[in-house]
């Protein structure tokens, strides 16, 4: 099997300063922070990116800022999916003018279109797309699941390489690896089943946890696919505290909260999401010191 976008990818948050504005300085030292620790790609402008509440404008000096930075050394994959496929393709194009590697197009959210729907909304944005796609199946956030026959109908366009799968079952991600060919990507899209998706068949990761245990995440990815499972067990287990406490709030909540504390500020989310509580942090925290005497 293949991994078109590389084994670990981290959901990069996105950095406010003091009043609220994009801190594209601080965007800039985040991605090397990233690709110096372990992630081989960066998903801008996702959900933990908070992309419901970003403008275009600011996605796509987003994208212009990360390649920048990390370009040719990390793979950058723009959130470009909405709920609306013209706009999607509009993000898409634009993605791909400032030098971005591939786009992350999320199941359409609200509008719950049928799985025909799904299929035409994925073509048309691969159609529109000198970037490779990956898909974004997460039915928790937007009220539709990508069905199996679905991807393995949509992984025959060419442009379309890779699913991030945050369905949450298993077995779905097993009949997906069955339904689709070796060279076609499977991403866990939540850090605590990482381990058992590639154990399923799947590539590796878009992180949460590889903000803050990068070194670590990576380091279980590479042990289960070089066949050390005793080793990749180890890491597993102790990144499972950190991987929980990073949930206790909405996402990136935690994640923002944490960052903001051990690297550098960050600020907190844009509303209507809020700063976690310090409770969640201390959980954090501790989780973290589990994570890093692995």
């Amino acid at each position: 099997m293949t991994a078109p976008f590389g084994h670990v990818l981290t959901a990069m948050i996105t950095p406010f300063d003091d009043s609220g504005v994009v801190d594209h300085a601080r965007v800039w030292d985040l991605a090397k922070h990233l690709a110096d620790t372990g992630s081989d790609g960066i998903v801008v402008a996702g959900t933990t990116g908070e992309s419901p509440t970003l403008s275009d404008d600011e996605k796509v000096a987003l994208f212009r800022a990360v390649v920048e930075a990390v370009g040719g050394t990390a793979v950058v994959i723009a959130g470009a999916g909405t709920n609306d496929t013209a706009h999607s393709v509009h993000l898409t194009q634009a993605a791909a003018e400032v030098g971005c590697d591939g786009v992350m197009a999320v199941t359409p959210y609200y509008n719950r279109p049928s799985q025909a729907g799904l299929l035409a909304h994925f073509a048309a944005v691969a159609d529109a797309s000198p970037l490779p796609v990956l898909l974004y199946n997460i039915p928790s956030r937007t009220g539709r699941r990508i069905e199996v026959e679905t991807i393995a109908e949509a992984a025959r366009h060419p442009g379309i390489v890779a699913v991030k799968d945050a369905v949450g079952d298993l077995g779905f991600t097993t009949r997906t690896r069955l339904a689709v060919g070796p060279e076609f990507g499977i991403y866990s899209g939540d850090d605590i089943l990482t381990l058992p998706i590639i154990a399923c068949g799947g590539d590796g990761i878009v992180s949460v946890a590889a903000h803050l245990a990068g070194a670590q995440v990576a380091g279980m990815v590479a042990a289960a696919h070089g066949g050390d499972w005793s080793e990749a067990r180890r890491l597993h287990l102790a990144l499972a505290p950190l991987c929980a406490a990073l949930f206790l709030e909405p996402n990136p909540m935690p994640v923002k909260a944490a960052m903001d504390a051990l690297w550098a500020p960050v600020g907190p989310p844009r509303l209507p999401l809020v700063a976690a509580s310090d409770d969640t942090l201390a959980a954090v925290r501790d989780a973290l010191a589990i994570a890093q005497a692995a």
